[in-house]
């Protein structure tokens, strides 16, 4: 047992020593690589401590350069800054000599600036004195001639308010010019009127197509035809609307039109659809002074033109200063054509249903299908104007006045007229036209609305409209950009606005899309000049 014990003990004794060694080792190669290390830092240390510190002094230094209120360099930057300033003052009083000189001395000192820069060295008092002193002197000169701070900002407060009083005037002259340009009968239309009421009465053979056209007068009243009217006064414009209308029907022999004129334009307008055919279209012509129902005792409108107020509101333009914009006072607004729409039952008593064009479109698809739709009761079937703001209620009606602001919402959506289905049976049975008498005699001082047509039939129709889809119904040709994919799916295209297609002011990239249903080809339209 004691030799086992022995031979036990004895290889503890032989391991004892290996571990001793195997640490003893461990330890020597720790510190040989602390030692290294601390050699490498203090390698390294000096170079990277020398680099960061020679930075930060060459920052110190340019920050003292700056900072330093006996610094030329800062000195020159400032009068650089300040002769800048006064740079561009002096061009604003027209002293162009003087504005050049400080110019040239600007370029001098920056020239100074850029080769210390260059350098690497601060400017010295001896190289900058020349510069400062010139700049110095030149500054002084500008003190001299009023351009200093508090000077500079009343003369400018003071342009401020002259030029805003300059827009205003512009702003209002060519509100006027451009009302009036959109007013005016170009010399070829005014020929084209001339030239055709001289044929009527001049060739009788006119006169005889129109004897042999009353012959189907029974078509005038079949509502199983598709009935359009237009109210207008211009030839060309009805011509064009007559023209794409045909040219865009699929079974033209059932359209017919009834064109109401007034007495001036009422031969014209008789001879160019005598001489001229349309596709097998029907056109009827009449003037509303040969309405007998249409008098100051039940035409509202009528009968504030006898009003010497109305007249001198209308047509004197004095009563008020000028506060009142030009096209609120434009006697158009008072023209029985315009407000004959309000009146379609009394003009077409026959008839159910008919489709109401304005004089400034064009049609681009078949229009028979608008004879189908179901209007739900409703009166009017209107293309909605209300995806922009500015197209609903209270925009276009006075929501101060008691009246208005009892019966509607501010917030109804608007429509537009120009293509506007109506059906005049439920026109009829609701008494339309006694709603738009009632509305227009409270207007008598106007205080609801003040412009247009669109307001008395926003409130005349409100309740009784039924939206239409968009394409029907494409507006603004006539001034404002308009998408063209809206235009290329649009039914109708109307160039409401100034700038009508036949007006030198009418815009030219939409005058293809009306020019197109022109016959230039025309004798009398060559005659008088039409191109």
């Amino acid at each position: 047992m004691r030799r086992r014990g022995v031979d036990f003990r004895r290889p503890v004794r032989r391991r004892f020593p290996n571990v001793v060694w195997w640490t003893l080792c461990m330890v020597v190669f720790l510190v040989f690589i602390l030692i290294f290390s601390k050699e490498s830092q203090i390698e390294t240390g000096p170079v990277k401590r020398s680099y960061r510190h020679d930075r930060i002094m060459e920052g110190l230094n340019v920050t003292d350069e700056m900072l330093n209120p006996n610094s030329v360099t800062r000195q020159l930057s400032d009068q650089i800054s300040l002769a800048k300033a006064f740079v561009v003052i002096s061009k604003e009083s027209n002293n162009l000599q003087f504005a050049w000189e400080l110019s040239a001395q600007i370029r001098n000192s920056q020239a100074l600036l850029s080769n210390a820069a260059t350098r690497r060295t601060p400017l010295t008092t001896g190289e900058s004195e020349t510069a400062i002193h010139d700049m110095a002197l030149l500054l002084y000169q500008a003190q001299q001639l009023h351009y200093d701070s508090a000077t500079m900002i009343m003369r400018l407060k003071a342009k401020i308010q002259a030029l805003e009083e300059q827009m205003s005037s512009v702003n209002e002259k060519s509100s006027k010019y451009g009302q009036i340009a959109a007013e005016e009968v170009p010399k070829s239309l005014y020929c084209l009127g001339v030239r055709l009421t001289t044929e009527w009465f001049g060739n009788p053979n006119l006169q005889r197509k129109l004897r042999e056209r009353k012959q189907i007068e029974a078509r005038l009243k079949d509502n199983s035809l598709y009935h359009f009217c237009v109210f207008s006064d211009n030839i060309l414009a009805t011509s064009v609307v007559v023209n794409s209308t045909a040219l865009n029907s699929k079974d033209p022999d059932k359209v017919v039109f009834h064109l109401v004129t007034d007495e001036i334009n009422y031969s014209a307008m008789k001879a160019w659809f005598s001489m001229n055919s349309f596709c097998g279209v029907t056109v009827e012509v009449q003037k509303f002074e040969d309405f007998k129902w249409l008098n100051a005792s039940y035409v509202p409108v009528l009968k504030q033109l006898q009003d010497s107020e109305t007249q001198s509101y209308y047509f004197s333009g004095h009563n008020d200063d000028g506060k009142t914009p030009i096209k609120f006072r434009n006697p158009k607004y008072l023209s029985m054509l315009n407000h004959l729409r309000f009146y379609i039952p009394e003009v077409f008593p026959a008839l159910k249903k008919v489709v109401f064009l304005d004089d400034d479109v064009v049609v681009q698809r078949d229009l028979s299908s608008l004879f189908s739709i179901d209007l739900n009761g409703n009166v009017n079937g209107a293309v909605e104007t209300c995806m922009e703001t500015f197209h609903r209620y209270h925009k276009y009606l006075n929501y101060s006045h008691p009246l208005i602001r009892a019966h509607f919402d501010p917030d109804a959506c608007g429509w537009a007229f120009g293509m506007n289905v109506f059906d005049l049976v439920a026109w009829r049975r609701r008494n339309v036209t006694g709603i738009y008498h009632y509305w227009q005699e409270k207007n008598v001082d106007r205080t609801l609305w003040k412009l247009g047509t669109l307001p008395p039939g926003l409130l005349t129709f409100y309740g009784l409209t039924e939206p239409l889809d968009p394409s029907w119904h494409v507006l603004g040709l006539g001034y404002t950009n308009v998408d063209p994919k809206l235009i290329e799916r649009g039914a109708v295209l109307h160039f409401n606005g100034n700038s009508k297609p036949w007006l030198k002011i009418g815009m030219e990239k939409y005058k293809p899309l009306w020019e197109k249903y022109v016959d230039y080809s025309h004798p009398f339209m060559q005659q008088c000049n039409f191109h």
